[in-house]
């Protein structure tokens, strides 16, 4: 499961029910002010991944993507805020300026944010990138550390007694 690089774990999801899977479990082991980035080709499961990682979180009712608000924050009931960005749309970093996101880094637990190249430098540092890619009629993933929580927070996943259950 652990890639030659100490800090990144791969998986095979076989089902979108998988993908989500994974995602609950990151999300249970979740360091406050996180940003995780989601890389991948359009259709390859980063708003399945988002969906399951919010709901863990305890985001009920539906679960919007962002392609065309760019961005969806939901409180959650430890008073802070799960945000959900969905890049693919902006043609210009600059873009983002209009987003506030200062304001929302403030009651920050979690950002989440698909298409991440697309807002450069604008965008806080990720502490984990999800990489997911087609691989058949599954998916692989790819989660890797940036940062020491990134690394701490991957080490407690990969701990967890159902690291393996889902995949």
């Amino acid at each position: 499961m652990t890639s030659p690089d100490s800090d990144a774990i791969l998986l095979h999801s076989a089902t979108p029910e998988t993908t989500a899977a994974v995602a609950e479990r990151l999300a249970a082991c979740c360091p406050d002010a996180a940003v995780v980035y989601l890389e991948g080709e359009l259709g390859a499961g980063k708003s399945v991944f988002a969906r399951g990682f919010l709901k863990a979180l305890g985001v009920s009712g539906s679960i919007k993507s962002p392609t065309y608000t760019l961005i969806e924050t939901y409180a959650l009931q430890d008073g802070r805020d799960a945000v959900h960005m969905d890049l693919y749309r902006i043609a210009d970093p600059d873009e983002l300026d209009y987003l506030a996101l200062d304001a929302v880094l403030e009651r920050l637990r979690v950002m989440l944010v698909e298409w991440p190249q697309r807002g450069a430098a604008r965008l806080p540092a990720a502490d984990v990138i999800v990489a997911l890619a087609f691989a058949g009629n599954g998916r692989e993933m790819q989660m890797r550390a940036i940062t020491p929580r990134g690394v701490t927070w991957l080490r407690a996943f990969g701990q967890s007694p159902s690291a393996d259950a889902a995949v």
